[in-house]
């Protein structure tokens, strides 16, 4: 089962005068990860869908997405997927394609439909592009490794860059996640906003009683929204 929701964008005034309830509806995304099932969620910013596939036992296959406005979900658009479970396999525009946990496929545009198999979770980023990139999976070896930060600033960590120019060719999706290390707590600190590209946060791997604060708003304006494992966030262009 697929299904896709939509989330229109907001200016910065609108999103002041929301309560909490109402910061989550327009930017939280919860209730990812359901066994069986593809969810999917459509932003106005930057039109990017964010989302997941657990395939439990049975393929699953991302083909028709109706907020797309296209026959298949690829045919203007590319695609990473992270998968955050057992090694799986991902069929997409006539290969297959292993990725082993911690790893991501880049989806070039026009590769669709997409099949997620095995006992694989997989994590999903989509956006729109007008030109086509070969489709490879690139490991955590094969990633651009930074490191930042410090134990005395408790945000010492380490940023793998998977979708990036110096790794993988994409028309202009970005994708890749940070790793903290033990008694860090802070992750994209000095706060920065940019405000041609929007972002999305997903976090994965924290424990049941865990949560993440994560701030967002304009610099001067901050707010917070509390999150919990496998949850996902919209980060639009105007927030920190």
């Amino acid at each position: 089962m697929t299904t896709a929701e939509t989330r229109y964008a907001i200016d910065p005034p609108s999103a002041k005068a929301l309560d909490t309830q109402g910061l989550r509806d327009h930017f939280h995304v919860g209730g990812l990860f359901k066994p069986g099932e593809i969810k999917l969620v459509y932003s106005f910013y930057d039109r990017l869908i964010l989302g997941s596939a657990v395939p439990d036992g049975s393929p699953l296959t991302l083909d028709h997405v109706t907020n797309t406005g296209t026959p298949s979900i690829l045919d203007r658009r590319e695609m990473g997927v992270l998968n955050i479970g057992e090694a799986g396999t991902v069929d997409a525009g006539g290969q297959s394609f292993e990725v082993g946990k911690g790893e991501i496929l880049y989806i070039g545009v026009g590769s669709g439909p997409v099949t997620f198999k095995g006992a694989g979770r997989y994590y999903v980023l989509s956006a729109p592009a007008h030109r086509t990139c070969p489709s490879r999976v690139i490991t955590q070896a094969e990633a651009n490794r930074v490191e930042l930060g410090s134990k005395a600033g408790a945000n010492e960590r380490v940023i793998l860059q998977f979708l990036h120019p110096d790794v993988c060719d994409t028309c202009q999706l970005v994708m890749g996640y940070t790793q903290l290390a033990e008694g860090s707590i802070w992750n994209t600190m000095p706060a920065h906003h940019h405000d041609r590209r929007m972002e999305a946060y997903f976090y994965f791997d924290l424990a049941a009683g865990q949560r993440v604060f994560h701030f967002m708003g304009r610099p001067e304006e901050t707010r917070h929204i509390v999150m919990a494992n496998e949850e996902a966030v919209i980060s639009p262009t105007w927030s920190i």
